[in-house]
């Protein structure tokens, strides 16, 4: 008879644990990169007025 080998599956976890750590870091330097930085705000007045 022929002997089968029968290998326990690898679990998905950590593959799935990783990604989402990658995705977070990734998504936190993107997040930080174009952080719109609005130190000095400006008020227009509008001086003209319609008579």
């Amino acid at each position: 008879m022929a002997e089968i080998k029968i290998e326990k599956k690898k679990p998905i976890w950590p593959w799935i644990a990783a990604v989402l750590i990658i995705g977070a870091i990734i998504y936190y330097i993107f997040a930080m990169d174009h952080e719109v930085q609005n130190d000095s705000s400006t008020e227009i007045e509008n001086s003209t007025s319609a008579q």
